[in-house]
């Protein structure tokens, strides 16, 4: 798929986050800290899931893909933003920017879907509770995400296939600290009508099936909750879902707001508001499911617990 290259350009300079010296150093510490606490978080979950029987349900199933999916988000464009936060010259290849380019939105598209799997689940587990283990059976979840990884396959290659087509002629220096689709075109020295048109039905998609279907489904759990009698029964639905609520709100959200500055052409606000889109919430994730989880907290504790115990003999 990268073979072809009708580019003048071998070679791109990301502008990074900011062209101020004094703050480069500062920035690569805080960077730093976030992708530490993103990797321990997101493989201390995987390992947690993955090792634990008890949290073999759907509901983890599709945490542990949510956790894999923004380990390697974050692996795709993060060590690359801290190298160049302490080198002189930004360089990235044209081949390295399109690779770049083709996983973070195979990554972003895929977590799209993954929330919306995660959103369906708790529809089933809240509406239709007899039904739980039929509908959401390891098929159907394994299904479920092979349709969330080939939809971010599909998005990622309709756009990173259009992006090669492209001719960059004598400006190759990208405005922000990625490879990203609307950054690249304004460099593009050829018609950009193609990739604009793929942009609306692509995006258009991703964003229209996810949000409906989660909105849909939320208005059904609503729905269902308000019908509880008990205030106690009450509290336990809404609480299952308050941790997907959130996490949806700052993908969803975040990303409106960096897409709605770039298309009313703020270049250095819409960079700005992407670090809370592509570095903060993968570090939040974990933290947001973790903390508001008690069978997540439990099994930690007891995995901390057994640690604890070989240690001392």
């Amino acid at each position: 798929m990268l073979a072809r290259n009708d580019s003048l350009v071998t070679e791109f300079i990301l502008a990074g986050l900011t062209d101020h010296p004094e703050l480069q150093q500062p920035l690569f510490y805080l960077f730093l800290m976030i992708y530490i606490v993103t990797t321990v978080g997101n493989l201390g979950l995987i390992m947690l899931i993955g090792l634990n029987s008890h949290l073999h349900t759907p509901m983890y199933y599709f945490l542990f893909n949510l956790s894999f999916i923004d380990l390697c988000y974050a692996s795709v464009f993060t060590p690359k933003m801290l190298i160049n936060f302490v080198s002189r010259k930004n360089i990235i290849s044209y081949v390295g920017c399109m690779t770049q380019l083709f996983f973070f939105l195979f990554f972003v598209i895929s977590e799209c879907y993954m929330l919306t799997s995660m959103a369906y689940d708790r529809y089933v587990a809240i509406c239709n509770p007899l039904l739980y283990k039929v509908t959401m059976s390891p098929q159907a979840c394994s299904m479920l995400t092979f349709a969330a990884y080939m939809m971010g396959f599909a998005g990622a290659t309709a756009h990173t296939g259009c992006m090669l087509r492209l001719t960059f002629c004598n400006v190759n220096i990208i405005n922000h600290y990625l490879c990203d689709i609307l950054p690249l075109l304004q460099l593009s020295c050829s018609s950009t009508y193609v990739n604009e048109v793929v942009v609306l039905i692509v995006v258009g998609i991703n964003i229209t099936v996810p949000c409906f279907t989660i909105l849909i489904s939320y208005i059904c759990i609503l729905t269902s909750i308000l019908q509880i009698k008990s205030s106690q029964g009450r509290s336990k639905a809404f609480s299952t879902c308050c941790s997907h609520v959130i996490a949806i709100s700052l993908f969803f959200g975040s990303a409106a707001f960096m897409y709605l500055n770039y298309s009313s052409g703020s270049m250095d606000l819409g960079k700005i508001s992407s670090v809370v889109y592509t570095n903060v919430i993968p570090m939040l994730n974990p933290l947001i499911y973790s903390l508001r989880n008690k069978d997540i907290k439990v099994t930690l504790r007891k995995a901390l617990f057994k640690m604890q115990e070989r240690n001392m003999f």
